[in-house]
C-alpha cells in the first residue's frame, strides 16, 4: 500500500526513479492533453461557482455583494498565483508545478462541500484561485513552447485548443452539476466537482511527463519591464476584460432564474455556452493568425461585448441563447489572442513570465469586477445593472485594443 502511494506521488511530482525520456509531442497533441488544466482551473474551479451560487445564496442567506465577494476571493487568489507562477516554475520545474497546482485545486474544490461558513468559503475560493492560476499560466507557457517552431496558424490553434479546455469544463459542469444540485444540494455538487477535477489530474499526468522538462533553477523566466513595453496597451485591455467578463460569468445564472427560467433552461444555457467556448479555438484560428495581435484582440472583444450586452435588453429564451453563443464563443479566445501576442512579441524564454505578468493585470480586473457588479446588483437596478457595467467595461477594452493595436514585432 505504501509502495503504491509512493509511486502515485512520484508520478504526479515527476520524481520517478525511472523517468520516461523526454520525447515531446507536437503542439496540437500537447495542447489537447494539457487542456485538462484549464478545464479544472477555469471550467470547474471558477465558472461552476455560478451554477452552485443560487443554491448557496438561498441556503446561506447571502446578498449579491457577498456572493460577488466570494468570486473576488477567487480572483485575489488568481492574482497571487499569477505573481508566483513564473518564479515557482523556475524553481521547481514547469511540469511539476503544473501538476501540483492542479492537484491542490482539486482538493480545495472537494473541501468546499464541507462548510458553509463565509470565512471558510472565502479561504477555499482564495486557495483554489491561486492554485488554478499557477496551472493556467504554466500550462500556457508549456503549450506556447511546444509550438515554438511551428507556423503562426499552428501555434495559434494549439493555444486555442489549450484554452478551450475551460469551455470543456463549463460544458461538463453544465451537464453534471444541475443534476447533482437537484438530487443532493450544493454540498454534493462541490464534492462531485472536486472528484471530476481529481480524475482530470490523473488523466493529464502521462501527457505532462512526455513534455520537455525545464531545468529547475535555470534562466529566470520572468519578463523584464523593458521587454513588456510593447504589451502595455494589451495589458490595459486585459485588465478591463477581467473586470467585465467576470461580472457576466458570476451573475448570468442569477439573471436567468430571476427571469423565470426553468432548471432545464439553465442547464441548456450553460451547456450551450460551454460548447461554444470549447469550439471557439478552432473557429477563430485563421482570423487570429492573420490579424495583428491588437486588432485580433479588439475583434474578439467586440463580439464578447455584444454577447454580454444582449441579456440586459433581450431576456427571452432566444436572447439568452444568442448571448451564450456569442459570449461563450469569444471569452476564452481573448486569452488565446493575448497569449498569441506574447508569442509574437517576446523571445521564447520570456513567454511564461510575460503570460504571468499579463495574468496579474487580468486578475486585478477580476478582483474589482465581482465587487462592483455585486454592489450594483444589490441596488435598484438589480442584477441587470451589474451585467450592464460588465458589458461597458468590455466595450472600452475593445475600443482601446483597436486604437492602440500592437505592432507585430516578431514572427
Amino acid at each position: 500500500m505504501v509502495s503504491r502511494a509512493r509511486r502515485c506521488y512520484q508520478a504526479v511530482m515527476g520524481t520517478s526513479a525511472s523517468p520516461r525520456p523526454d520525447v515531446e509531442p507536437g503542439p496540437l497533441r500537447a495542447a489537447a492533453g494539457l487542456m485538462l488544466g484549464p478545464a479544472v482551473a477555469l471550467g470547474l474551479g471558477r465558472f461552476a461557482y455560478a451554477l452552485v451560487l443560487p443554491d448557496m445564496r438561498a441556503d446561506l442567506s447571502w446578498s449579491f455583494a457577498t456572493a460577488g465577494t466570494m468570486n473576488t476571493a477567487n480572483a485575489l487568489g488568481y492574482l497571487v498565483g499569477a505573481l508566483v507562477a513564473a518564479r515557482s516554475a523556475r524553481r521547481f520545474g514547469e511540469r511539476r508545478m503544473f501538476l501540483l497546482s492542479l492537484l491542490v485545486t482539486a482538493l480545495l474544490l472537494a473541501a468546499s462541500a464541507l462548510t458553509g461558513a463565509s470565512a471558510a468559503v472565502f479561504l477555499l475560493r482564495l486557495g483554489a484561485g491561486a492554485a488554478g492560476a499557477v496551472s493556467f499560466v504554466v500550462g500556457g507557457g508549456l503549450v506556447a513552447r511546444a509550438g515554438r517552431d511551428s507556423t503562426d496558424r499552428t501555434a495559434t490553434l494549439a493555444l486555442g485548443v489549450y484554452f478551450a479546455g475551460g469551455g470543456a469544463g463549463i460544458l461538463l459542469s453544465g451537464l453534471v452539476v444541475p443534476v447533482v444540485l437537484h438530487a443532493g444540494g450544493w454540498r454534493a455538487a462541490w464534492a462531485v466537482i472536486g472528484a471530476l477535477s481529481a480524475l482530470a489530474v490523473l488523466a493529464v499526468v502521462p501527457v505532462v511527463r512526455r513534455l520537455r522538462q525545464s531545468a529547475p533553477g535555470g534562466r529566470d523566466l520572468a519578463a523584464a519591464p523593458a521587454e513588456l513595453r510593447p504589451l502595455i496597451a494589451l495589458a490595459t485591455c486585459y485588465g478591463l476584460f477581467g473586470a467585465g467578463y467576470i461580472a457576466y460569468m458570476t451573475f448570468i445564472i442569477a439573471l436567468l432564474e430571476s427571469s423565470g427560467a426553468e432548471p432545464g433552461q439553465v442547464t441548456a444555457f450553460w451547456v450551450l455556452l460551454g460548447g461554444a467556448a470549447a469550439g471557439a479555438g478552432f473557429a477563430w484560428n485563421t482570423v487570429l493568425a492573420r490579424l495583428r495581435p491588437g486588432y485580433g484582440t479588439a475583434l474578439v472583444l467586440a463580439v464578447l461585448t455584444t454577447g454580454a450586452a444582449i441579456p440586459v435588453v433581450w431576456t427571452g429564451t432566444a436572447g439568452f441563447a444568442v448571448s451564450a453563443v456569442l459570449f461563450g464563443g469569444s471569452f476564452l479566445t481573448v486569452v488565446t489572442a493575448v497569449t498569441g501576442s506574447v508569442r509574437r512579441v517576446l523571445p521564447t524564454d520570456r513567454w511564461t513570465g510575460a503570460i504571468g505578468a499579463l495574468t496579474v493585470v487580468f486578475a486585478l480586473g477580476q478582483c474589482a469586477g465581482p465587487l462592483l457588479s455585486g454592489a450594483l446588483s444589490d441596488g435598484h437596478g438589480g442584477v441587470s445593472a451589474g451585467l450592464t457595467i460588465g458589458a461597458a467595461l468590455l466595450a472600452i477594452a475593445s475600443v482601446l485594443a483597436f486604437v492602440q493595436g500592437l505592432r507585430r514585432t516578431a514572427d
